[in-house]
């Protein structure tokens, strides 16, 4: 069992069997979510593209204050997600969060273990399923073959926020890294890939401002992480290393009946080593995603998105890509343009039903990315269908 899982569930023991008036300060929340989805002609759920079951989220997270600075909150989970995800269970975080500063117009919290990503729109909330706009999120942006490195790291991360006359400024800082485990490795590389990918370090800083009453909100990130591969017995793969830059900008603006979000970003990716043939696998990939939802009635709401990705803006129709491959990879690996339209009703007090419809044009973004899945993924158009119930507490 994973040292994380291990760690958790110590964690809930203790407390659980602690005195009334320590267990009784704990705030536990939970949730459980089970659906069914097809990505017919694709690998993205399955490599048979028939309806799956394989849709199936189950949470718990607590915290509990110590005192008046200091907090300790953890989420364990288990999920299986067919090919998006490895399967099984794993710590989604577990951190020590200390009040450093607050004031009037500033509060700064420290948070030191296996924190949360806060830095992107919905990076601190795509590990509980009806805190998401939709079953599955824009990949340009949240990438499911990279959902628990993103998802947060271990190490340090500081948020401030600070209110003047003009309005909020939420500042983000982080550093840590990530366990990267076999299946995630093959969903990145291929299953021809034997040895070990560690994720080195990763570090991020955000600030975002919301002018007051205005609804509208403002933001940019920057990311700088690295990556590293020691190649295993009859590895495709070199001993090498990767380097990740990232610069995104977000807009929000909440209406009372409808809202709008949008993510732009641009990610720089420098590769020494990993390729045999001694490729030049550089390049500068960039993507937008822009959402609207209309809330109809308190307990329904209805989505739209429109999501693309280009892996190298200097190709973007991925004719480079398909030669440079020796036309073994077709064009449509090098994009992704993708349409969205999704519903979900509030039937019962937490409860919820979601149902949405994915048209998709180009297959990046698929894993494993490194040597795609030809054989199956045989054509540039495909879609996605989900219908999804979930209850939390």
């Amino acid at each position: 069992m994973n040292r994380a899982v291990i760690i958790f569930s110590f964690f809930i023991f203790y407390f659980a069997h602690s005195p009334r008036s320590l267990a009784s300060d704990i705030v536990w929340h939970g949730f459980g979510a089970q659906g069914i989805i097809q990505s017919s002609d694709s690998n993205f759920i399955n490599d048979t593209g028939d309806a799956s079951l394989r849709l199936t989220e189950v949470g718990l997270n607590t915290s509990y204050r110590i005192n008046q600075k200091l907090r300790v909150s953890a989420q364990g989970m288990y999920i299986n997600g067919g090919n998006r995800f490895d399967e099984g269970l794993r710590l989604d975080y577990l951190f020590l969060d200390y009040q450093l500063l607050n004031t009037q117009s500033w509060n700064v919290n420290a948070h030191l273990g296996r924190y949360k990503n806060y830095h992107w729109l919905y990076s601190a909330t795509r590990d509980v399923p009806h805190t998401m706009p939709s079953i599955v999120l824009p990949q340009s942006s949240y990438f499911d073959a990279f959902r628990d490195v993103s998802l947060g790291s271990d190490g340090i991360s500081l948020t401030a926020q600070h209110l003047n006359g003009l309005g909020e400024w939420d500042v983000r800082w982080s550093y840590g890294s990530s366990h990267i485990k076999y299946e995630q490795t093959e969903n990145l590389m291929s299953q021809l890939a034997t040895g070990e990918l560690d994720h080195d370090f990763d570090t991020q800083f955000s600030v975002s401002f919301t002018p007051l009453g205005s609804g509208l909100s403002l933001g940019m990130s920057l990311l700088r992480t690295d990556f590293s591969y020691k190649p295993g017995d009859n590895d495709v793969f070199i001993k090498g290393k990767a380097k990740l830059g990232r610069v995104m900008l977000s807009l929000s603006y909440s209406a009372e009946y409808w809202d709008i979000n949008a993510e732009a970003m641009s990610e720089k990716t420098e590769f020494k080593g990993f390729f045999r043939d001694g490729r030049d696998a550089d390049s500068i990939s960039e993507g937008l995603y822009v959402q609207g939802r209309v809330f109809v009635h308190p307990d329904v709401t209805l989505l739209a998105r429109f999501d693309t990705f280009d892996a190298n803006r200097d190709d973007r129709n991925g004719t480079k890509f398909q030669q440079n491959s020796g036309d073994t990879i077709p064009a449509y690996f090098a994009y992704r343009d993708q349409l969205t339209l999704g519903a979900s009703w509030d039937f019962s007090a937490n409860w919820r039903v979601r149902a949405e419809y994915h048209k998709i044009a180009g297959r990046a973004r698929l894993a494993p990315v490194f040597i795609p899945d030809t054989v199956i993924n045989d054509s540039k158009y495909w879609d996605i269908w989900a219908l999804q119930i979930i209850y939390w507490f």
